[in-house]
């Protein structure tokens, strides 16, 4: 199922906070191998995390993480701001209407294409919910070069701003709108999508 937690609300779910904290060291440290930092717990997290987001994430039916990402409007700190406006012409992107998603994971134990790509689609699904519930119009992302092509095939194509790096390892940030077309266009790609939570809805907007 997709639920939508706030930060401090993680510790009412706690095999879902450990798995999918987990998760993230194994897709970003040992995987992308990237410089991220992982506790004694065996958690990655940033400080972003330490400023209230909103984690939208894909339960399994044991309570374990399948896939999530975290996202935050762009009115207060955010990556893409602090650390690559090398990729936005030196612009800082701050709005109140454009939402950034960070450390989009999937779970290591996912292996199926086709299980990626509903898991996938039901997260995008969700997030474009979300935005238009809380009146965003544009999600701004930083990922590699591999996740063009796969946002592409999940109906969401983003604009590139500004990329470094060459080949696989080419880091871009990219735009994309939030708006019920392009949630149609996902919809209409997928047969199987798990059906947002209707706790959507009834979401308030407390992110810092």
């Amino acid at each position: 199922m997709i639920r939508f937690v706030y930060s401090h609300e993680l510790h009412n779910f706690p095999v879902l906070e450990d798995t999918m904290f987990r998760d993230r060291a194994t897709q970003f440290r040992d995987r992308m191998k990237w410089d991220v930092t992982v506790d004694d717990r065996g958690w990655e997290r940033d400080q972003y995390d330490e400023l209230a987001p909103l984690y939208l994430i894909y339960e399994n039916a044991d309570g374990t993480h399948a896939g999530s990402g975290r996202m935050m409007p762009t009115i207060g700190r955010t990556m893409i701001a602090e650390h690559f406006t090398d990729l936005t012409d030196d612009v800082a992107i701050r709005s109140p209407t454009i939402w950034e998603i960070t450390r989009f994971c999937m779970s290591p134990k996912i292996t199926s294409a086709r299980e990626s790509m509903k898991i996938s689609s039901s997260l995008l699904l969700a997030g474009q919910d979300l935005g238009m519930r809380f009146g965003a119009t544009d999600f701004v992302a930083v990922f590699d070069e591999p996740m063009v092509r796969i946002y592409g095939m999940l109906g969401v194509p983003p604009t590139v701003l500004g990329s470094r790096g060459e080949g696989r390892g080419r880091i871009c940030a990219g735009i994309w709108p939030c708006s019920d077309e392009i949630r149609s266009a996902i919809e209409a790609k997928f047969e199987r999508h798990e059906s947002v939570a209707p706790a959507v809805r009834e979401l308030e907007m407390h992110v810092a």
